[in-house]
C-alpha cells in the first residue's frame, strides 16, 4: 500500500505563483511514476505533469508547460509541483497519484491517489 498527502493548497491571485507537495509513504517501488492531476468545477480530472520516481524524468500537459514545474529532491520524497502565472483556469483541486509504469495521462492507470489540496485563483 502506498498513501499520498498533498499539502500546499490555498487561495492565491491571478498572476501569483504557488508549490505544492506530495508526500508518499508506503512501499513504493523504484520503477514508479507519480502523476499530478487536476479537477476543476463540474470537470473532469486532467492531468497536469508527472515524474518517474527513480530518475526523475518529468512529463507535462501541453496546457502547462513553461509554466509548472514537478521536482523532487534527492531524497525522493515529497514530489513537488510548483505552478507559475496562475490564472482562473487553473483553480481546481489538485490531485497527486502514483502507480506502476502506464500512460502518464490516463489517470485509470494510477493505482493510488491522495485526497487532493485545493488551489483557488481569484481574478
Amino acid at each position: 500500500q502506498v498513501q499520498l498527502v498533498e499539502s500546499g493548497g490555498g487561495l492565491v491571485h491571478a498572476g501569483g505563483s504557488l508549490r505544492l507537495s506530495c508526500a508518499a509513504s508506503g512501499r513504493i517501488f523504484s520503477y514508479y511514476r507519480l502523476g499530478w492531476f487536476r479537477q476543476a468545477p463540474g470537470k473532469e480530472r486532467d492531468f497536469v505533469a508527472g515524474i518517474t520516481w527513480s530518475v526523475g524524468l518529468t512529463y507535462y500537459a501541453d496546457s502547462v508547460k513553461g509554466r509548472f514545474t514537478v521536482s523532487r529532491d534527492n531524497a525522493k520524497n515529497p514530489v513537488f509541483l510548483e505552478l507559475k502565472s496562475l490564472n482562473s483556469e487553473a483553480t481546481a483541486v489538485y490531485y497527486c497519484a502514483a502507480g506502476p509504469p502506464g500512460e502518464y495521462s490516463n489517470r485509470n492507470t494510477y493505482m493510488y491517489w491522495g485526497q487532493g489540496t485545493q488551489v483557488p485563483v481569484s481574478s
